[in-house]
């Protein structure tokens, strides 16, 4: 996808900035991280990078999380357990949670079903209470609400303050009532916007946004001011 398309799709939906990811997995790099930090050049107002590592290699994981930070400039780092077929409870992650707390960003991570045919038990959110225990000083964003488990995901989020929630790969109107619950009180500063570009664009994931019943306040968090907060922007 050509990044003067992503940018166009962003403008049409009102949307400002995004963040985009690398994929990596132990089998290919889908998206490598020099791939990402070259799409952010073409647009740097508008594109943030997100980083991700193979962790089956602890400390080239932990160089690599590093050279993103440090030289890519980019915001966070992302692994998707279903990808590892591990929970984020696995040893394999933890070196890369310690070099994101050094580096002071955030984690990012899928909570939920899978879509692809992999296994979507790793990605219960009850996963990440044992991992925000075990580091209280990071940041764990946790992408595509967590349903069907999305109560269990909101505890979560409500235990730790360390932890959020994502909204990608859903549109607004397919949002559960417990997350739009608690998006507009206890959560509003624990919830995120998300797309999962370029399977859903900008303006389709924000079909059915002023149905929720956001009072202003809730709505700027969600749109931006999570973000802004969280990912340093």
């Amino acid at each position: 996808m050509p990044v003067s398309m992503t940018t166009a799709l962003m403008d049409q939906a009102g949307v400002t900035r995004s963040l985009i990811s690398a994929w990596v997995g132990p089998k290919e790099v889908m998206i490598s991280n020099d791939e990402v930090a070259g799409f952010v050049a073409e647009a740097p107002d508008r594109l943030v990078g997100v980083g991700s590592v193979d962790i089956s290699k602890p400390m080239t994981a932990v160089q690599e999380a590093r050279r993103c930070v440090e030289t890519l400039g980019f915001k966070a780092i992302r692994v998707l357990p279903w990808l590892w077929e591990a929970p984020p409870t696995d040893r394999r992650f933890y070196p890369v949670y310690v070099a994101c707390c050094e580096l002071g960003v955030p984690f990012c991570t899928q909570i939920g079903h899978t879509g692809p045919l992999m296994s979507s038990e790793v990605g219960k959110p009850i996963y990440l209470d044992r991992v925000a225990l075990d580091f209280p000083e990071l940041t764990i964003v946790g992408g595509h609400i967590g349903y069907p488990w999305t109560e269990e995901a909101v505890a979560v989020a409500t235990k730790h303050e360390n932890v959020y929630i994502d909204t990608s790969a859903y549109t607004a109107r397919r949002y559960p009532e417990e997350l739009v619950r608690f998006l507009r009180g206890r959560g509003r500063r624990k919830v995120l916007f998300g797309t999962n570009y370029p399977m859903i664009s900008p303006a389709k994931a924000l079909e059915g946004l002023d149905a929720l019943g956001l009072d202003e306040e809730a709505k700027a968090l969600f749109l931006a001011g999570n973000a802004q907060r969280i990912f340093g922007l």
